[in-house]
């Protein structure tokens, strides 16, 4: 069986929490790809190469959900050819046997367009800074500040910008508790693999 499930999303709203509850309780592989621009931003180097040469051990790094690493990323993530190096690895995983699930800030719109379900997982800028504060500690306006400077880079770029794909079932978690997140977007793939089986 082949079943894709995008998610996308700004950081910190919940996309990774969301994508690993569902690939668990299906059995699909998941792939948070905004650890492949972490690495490629955390390697350093020339992006480009970098990207190309990336290897799956580099994402195994222990130093890649650092803020510092989140900011790399979208830095990276905003080169036209460091995309497109990483658009294949993502596609071969999205369409692997026996489902997956993906998360990141262009699957549903860009890299996987045809996904049977897209998902777009936001919550309010405050929320979300409130949350990484918590995770990597620091100066709480310093990390709210940069919260907004990378959703503006990540929604402003020419490439790919960070936006829900129109037929995206949209979860706010500004205001909703995680395990109800987790419920409806179980019931969303659940619906959408009905569906398949009964071939409508």
């Amino acid at each position: 069986m082949r079943f894709t499930v995008a998610i996308d999303g700004p950081a910190a709203a919940g996309k990774g929490t969301i994508g690993r509850a569902l690939a668990a309780r299906f059995g699909f592989a998941h792939l948070d790809t905004g650890l492949l621009y972490r690495a490629v931003g955390v390697r350093g180097g020339d992006p480009v190469a970098t990207a190309r040469a990336l290897m799956p051990d580099d994402l195994a790094r222990d130093d890649l959900r650092t803020l510092e690493a989140g900011q790399a990323a979208s830095r990276v993530a905003a080169i036209p050819e460091v995309r497109a190096a990483l658009v294949d690895f993502q596609r071969r995983f999205a369409r692997a046997e026996g489902g997956a699930v993906l998360d990141g800030r262009d699957i549903g719109t860009v890299i996987c367009p045809q996904a049977e379900v897209k998902l777009y997982v936001t919550a309010s800028p405050e929320v979300r800074a409130h949350r990484r504060w918590l995770e990597v500690g620091g100066d709480a306006a310093r990390v709210l500040a940069e919260v907004i400077e990378r959703d503006a880079r990540d929604m402003g770029r020419a490439d790919a910008p960070l936006k829900a794909a129109p037929d995206a079932v949209v979860l706010d978690t500004s205001v909703l508790p995680v395990d109800e997140a987790v419920a409806r977007a179980v019931a969303v793939v659940e619906a959408a693999l009905r569906r398949g089986a009964s071939g409508a």
